[in-house]
């Protein structure tokens, strides 16, 4: 019997056009004799139309081309079945794929996403929603805000945002954190929940950081002066320990003295005070080198 392959793709990411990279998973599909169904996201209902197609043809694989909210949706919709995802990076934020080492060439990402090696990767829960690899509070969250709000995309658009973004800078917040029975508290520009290493950019956040470890971080970042912003989105952030705090949990509760911007993966999700967050231990097969 013929295996099946749901390939699942974010027309609009990135930028790119996506044809090509259809047409060559198309090939690669028909090269492995699997049969391959496409389903392009629109914006509207994506989640339950990929649980339906999923139900629908029992994939053996799901395919993703998108950045890491397309994988995020993906990742959510087909949590409670056992099937391999496999990832080929297309969006503007693409830190998930940068975290698997993913290469960087089409042929052999067609080569990873369909091979037989995968990692049981967890997930994080925060305030009910889930997170599969960076969510932050403070000033990236205000610049994710900024770069969905405009009409630049790419690496220039992100540029272009961080300018504005600092430029409106808010005051430090004060934040609380509670967890392994002790309590922290802080001045912060930037509190991340990390579930991985590196933002999209190739930023090492979270040197620590392992995706299936049953653990996740919490990273205070109490400066963030324009210099080390900069370093943050150009890609060397100097972990200096007086600056920045790194706290490795289970669980966490994090609350804040003023409602500060939060996102999840690259998705803005409005000013918080509080985040309740814990790990759900490997719940979900990612294709690796």
């Amino acid at each position: 019997m013929e295996k099946n392959v749901l390939f699942v793709v974010n027309p609009v990411s990135g930028d790119l056009d996506k044809s090509q990279l259809i047409e060559a998973v198309g090939f690669f599909a028909v090269n492995q004799h699997v049969h391959f169904e496409l389903y392009e996201t629109t914006g509207q209902d994506d989640l339950e139309q990929v649980k339906r197609l999923y139900e629908q043809l029992q994939p053996e694989r799901i395919i993703v081309a998108g950045g890491d909210g397309t994988i995020k949706m993906v990742a959510e919709a087909v949590e409670p079945y056992d099937v391999v995802l496999g990832i080929l990076p297309a969006g503007s934020a693409n830190g998930l794929s940068v975290d698997l080492n993913l290469p960087t060439s089409l042929e052999e990402n067609l080569e990873v996403a369909f091979s037989d090696r995968f990692m049981d990767m967890d997930m994080i829960c925060i305030n009910g929603k889930k997170s599969l690899h960076l969510s932050d509070l403070g000033i990236n969250a205000d610049l994710v805000k900024n770069y969905e709000n405009s009409d630049t995309r790419g690496m220039w658009g992100y540029a272009l945002q961080a300018f504005t973004t600092l430029k409106d800078l808010d005051a430090p917040f004060e934040v609380t954190v509670t967890a392994n029975d002790e309590t922290y508290q802080s001045a912060a520009r930037m509190v991340v929940i990390a579930n991985s290493q590196k933002y999209g950019t190739g930023v090492t956040i979270n040197p620590n950081g392992k995706m299936d470890d049953g653990k996740f971080e919490i990273v205070i970042l109490k400066n963030l002066d324009l210099m080390i912003f900069g370093q943050i989105i150009t890609g060397n952030i100097p972990i200096d320990s007086e600056n920045v705090e790194i706290i490795s949990t289970d669980s966490a509760t994090v609350t804040t003295n003023v409602p500060v911007s939060f996102q999840i993966d690259g998705e803005y999700c409005g000013p918080q005070t509080r985040l309740d967050i814990k790990i759900l231990e490997k719940r979900l097969k990612v294709a690796i080198p």
